[in-house]
């Protein structure tokens, strides 16, 4: 039996006490590799943030993380109907509907924000989508995910050209797939735009697929409740024309733009442990930059930072 398994036997709600213990523990770790990522990547995105904000909002990010990823594990151990059971309320479902009745096809935008992996159960009842899948190191785990995944409706293609041909395919024939547009891609298929005002490699597939498709774009997040009784599930209707635009950097950019109001909604939500900035035209990759050139980087972008993209119910205490 896969190890994996044992997440199935385990309640959820132990799992997220588990999850939050090593949130703690995490953050008695400052040089741990993923809270020094969520330390650079808040110092790019947010640097008129104080010390003590700065500590707040990544002892948040970390929590939100850790128990994303008890979750995703448990909702892989489990059937599909376990995950559908997990969701307490949809907001402006009528989005999601709308989009899938469109003739050209409908691509639901998900970013790395929230719990995505519960939600791809639900999102599976309303048809078979087809999604890319990029095989994991481990071969264990890319067993258990497999496995997991294959108990949905869904296709799952590889992320290739001949991914993104089958991906083509279905939303001319007025299907759906689903893509996480935030991941770091190869050089060849990106260009660089501002991501929360930070110029940095994009990928440019989900603008051409609408370019070329004129497919429905719905946004789509998964966001654990304030009472940690399960999820919601927001829509968002993605629809500035320049997301349709042939010129890729103008509609990547309106991308990423789109992206940026959704993750501001639950910024805390959104996985900051993702080296997400590793290609910088000025800076290069931050996560390896050495300090002086780092803090220089911060403090040129001081002056163009944009308002806070964390939304808190009480503003964070200055230093």
């Amino acid at each position: 039996m896969n190890p994996y398994q044992i997440f199935k036997y385990v309640p959820l709600s132990v799992l997220q006490i588990l999850a939050r213990i090593a949130a703690r523990i995490m953050m008695r770790l400052p040089n741990l590799s993923i809270v020094r990522t969520i330390k650079i990547n808040m110092a790019l995105i947010e640097p008129t943030l104080t010390v003590n904000q700065q500590k707040v909002v990544i002892k948040d990010i970390v929590r939100h993380q850790c128990l994303s990823s008890v979750e995703s594990i448990k909702s892989w151990a489990m059937p599909p109907e376990w995950s559908i059971q997990q969701i307490r309320e949809v907001h402006n479902k009528e989005i999601l509907l709308e989009g899938l009745a469109d003739p050209n096809g409908m691509l639901a935008i998900v970013p790395h924000l929230g719990t995505w992996e519960i939600m791809n159960a639900w999102l599976n009842q309303f048809g078979s989508p087809t999604i890319m899948y990029k095989p994991v190191k481990d071969k264990l785990a890319d067993n258990f995910i497999l496995k997991g995944r294959a108990r949905l409706n869904a296709t799952l293609v590889p992320t290739d050209s001949s991914g993104v041909k089958a991906i083509f395919k279905t939303l001319k024939q007025g299907g759906f797939s689903i893509i996480l547009p935030d991941h770091v891609p190869d050089p060849s298929g990106g260009v660089v735009v501002p991501f929360f005002g930070v110029e940095t490699l994009t990928s440019t597939l989900a603008p051409k697929l609408a370019s070329k498709t004129q497919c429905a774009l719905v946004g789509l997040s998964c966001i654990r409740r304030d009472d940690n009784r399960g999820f919601d599930i927001h829509c968002y209707k993605l629809d500035d024309p320049a997301l349709y635009e042939r010129n890729t950097k103008v509609a990547t950019h309106a991308l990423n733009l789109a992206m940026q109001e959704m993750i501001e909604d639950k910024c805390s939500h959104y996985m900051w442990g993702y080296r997400r900035f590793k290609h910088i035209p000025i800076l290069r990759n931050p996560y390896t930059a050495n300090a002086s050139a780092l803090a220089e980087f911060i403090h040129s972008n001081r002056a163009t930072a944009s308002k806070s993209a964390f939304k808190t119910d009480n503003p964070l205490d200055n230093e």
